[in-house]
């Protein structure tokens, strides 16, 4: 409806050159038949604004109505006005009757309306009462309105184009058929600058001067990042190398029950093999997962896998794979596979070797990654697959192949050894959090002893040596309880479990060889420990994974910048340091309130 009397073509005394408002506020109670239809169609309801106008005609209420003002002489465009029925029954063919009149039309649409008010329609049934229809409003749940806000922000997650420098080959493909999408050069040629910076590898000691922490994952205040910080960023941008270390705790744990159900001295136990054959399919089942989702991560982010390569942390991680798989395969189930074929051996070490002639290249030969400055506890990942795979090519019945890479471990062992104890000036400092990488100190002689005594067939007095030093090496840190307090849990501990099977394993062999009371004590207590330590770590892993979902954060360690910022030091010296003309505007801006308030 339209008020013609306020909203007419022009009001009295007013400019030609006014404009009728385009909307007018009304109430439901003083328009009949709005918002109800209580008023039976036969009568005939007429606004007071309709009566009174004298360019409009008015009809029956339920009736639509299409009102065209009188025409002036000016050439003003001339307001339209529409009244819609209020229910669906005024919508009956039968019922519905549009007129559409001027002032020269007026008695005709006057006795229309007359005509509305009989008591019988076109088809002779008396009027039925229509029902009453009120207008409800629409509720939006929250619930609807938040999955849609999620699905939406995976949408522009999807989209963004800052992770395109991380992607294989696809930020240099979107740049050169940005033309093709109307995408303009310059931005173009900006998207460009920004995927080449992103490629550039940082050097070793921006990974130290940018995080820190036990495996070098926190950023550090001062610094950037090359990705949105904010933004949860795609998942296999998130799944880091290190995820490998739960392969490397479940398999041992494979390793470890088999050898407590096979060991004559520990018979009184009656341990089952069916758990080793859980454990092992367990284990089979975990690796083959991490290593589908990892393939992934390498076809379509292969830039982030190159970052993590050169981090001085991580690249030690690279073995983890493999020296999982050699766990696996020390602790096959005799129902499998009884004996298994050299070849497997072969497989399993050659990429263990390609990588130790890159690190071990890289430690000897010195630059930016030599051993003196990138000397970690998690550089013993690097040397503990030489004894690992050792243990089964001696197990396999080769000869020389276990030999040599026994000597290569322990020479390397030996330099990483002393360089982590010595400490130089030119390293890094460990970091003063509690954590238990320090657990790898025991993961090579615990190794070491068993491959040794498997190499000579006895548990001579090299193997015991060995077994000795890692025994000293797990009392030293299990007396310092203090050590391991208030750590944050983190999916490499994974890795830290298996030093502790292997001490629990030289124990088991070690019994077979003295066999008292004392052995036998031990050999189940540490056996007891390394199965609590890893059946707590997986509850963790699952909370963490399915109730807190935090288990794959952002991984910071590979989206640092290949420079020190500047711009974020500026920053914070204009924040501690405010310009005297800013003092000097709040100064005046106070006096000008007191001065207001007198």
């Amino acid at each position: 409806m339209e008020n013609t009397e306020g909203s007419g073509p022009l009001r009295d005394g007013a400019s030609s050159h006014e404009l009728p408002p385009l909307f007018t506020y009304i109430t439901s109670e003083g328009v009949a038949g709005f918002d109800t239809s209580s008023s039976p169609p036969g009568d005939c309801t007429v606004t007071q604004a309709a009566i009174n106008s004298s360019n409009s005609t008015c009809i029956n209420a339920g009736t639509p109505i299409i009102s065209i003002p009188a025409a002036h002489s000016h050439n003003h465009a001339h307001s339209l006005s529409i009244s819609l029925p209020s229910s669906p029954s005024a919508l009956n063919g039968e019922r519905i009757k549009g007129v559409v009149f001027s002032d020269k039309t007026e008695p005709k649409a006057r006795e229309v309306c007359a005509n509305n008010g009989e008591g019988t329609n076109a088809s002779g049934l008396p009027p039925r009462k229509p029902a009453k229809f009120h207008s409800q409003p629409m509720h939006v749940g929250f619930e609807s309105v938040s999955k849609f806000d999620q699905n939406l922000a995976r949408k522009d997650r999807l989209k963004d184009n800052r992770y395109n420098s991380f992607k294989t080959w696809s930020g240099r493909l979107e740049n050169q058929l940005s033309n093709l999408h109307g995408k303009s050069q310059d931005q173009a040629q900006i998207s460009d600058l920004q995927d080449r910076e992103a490629e550039i590898l940082p050097a070793v000691h921006r990974y130290f001067d940018a995080l820190e922490g036990p495996e070098l994952e926190t950023l550090k205040a001062s610094e950037e990042l090359v990705l949105p910080e904010d933004n949860k960023w795609p998942f296999l941008l998130r799944f880091p190398i290190s995820s490998f270390g739960m392969c490397l705790g479940l398999s041992s744990q494979a390793m470890l029950w088999k050898t407590l159900s096979a060991s004559p001295s520990l018979s009184f136990l009656r341990l089952s093999p069916v758990v080793n054959l859980v454990l092992w399919c367990a284990a089979t089942a975990l690796i083959a997962l991490v290593a589908a989702i990892y393939s992934l991560k390498i076809i379509f982010f292969f830039e982030a896998v190159r970052r993590e390569y050169y981090h001085p942390v991580r690249v030690n991680f690279f073995f983890a794979p493999w020296v999982a798989c050699l766990f696996l395969a020390i602790g096959v189930p005799p129902r499998v596979s009884g004996d298994l074929h050299h070849a497997w051996w072969y497989v399993l070490m050659a990429p263990i070797l390609c990588l130790e002639l890159k690190i071990y290249g890289q430690w000897m030969s010195g630059g930016q990654r030599r051993l003196s400055k990138v000397a970690n506890p998690s550089n013993h990942m690097s040397i503990v697959g030489n004894f690992v795979g050792a243990l089964l090519g001696a197990s396999l019945g080769i000869k020389e192949g276990p030999l040599f890479f026994f000597a290569v471990g322990l020479a390397h062992y030996v330099v990483l050894f002393v360089t982590l104890y010595q400490r130089l000036p030119t390293n890094e400092t460990l970091p003063k959090e509690s954590h238990p990488v320090f657990f790898l100190f025991i993961a090579v002689p615990s190794v070491a002893c068993m491959s040794w005594a498997k190499i000579t067939g006895t548990f001579d007095l090299g193997s015991r040596i060995a077994y000795f030093i890692a025994m000293f090496l797990y009392a030293s840190l299990a007396v310092r309880i203090n050590f391991f307090r208030g750590f944050r849990f983190s999916l490499a501990w994974w890795a830290y479990t298996f030093p502790m099977t292997g001490a629990a394993i030289a124990t088991i062999r070690y019994t077979a060889e003295v066999s008292n009371a004392l052995t036998k004590i031990l050999s189940i207590a540490l056996s007891t420990i390394s199965t609590i330590a890893v059946s707590g770590l997986l509850i963790s892993t699952v909370l963490h994974a399915f109730v807190f979902d935090d288990l794959f954060p952002n991984d910071i360690a590979i989206a640092i910048t290949y420079k020190k910022p500047k711009s974020r030091k500026n920053k914070s010296l204009l924040n501690r340091t405010p310009s005297p003309d800013a003092n000097d505007l709040e100064a005046c801006a106070s006096k000008d309130d007191a001065w207001i308030q007198r």
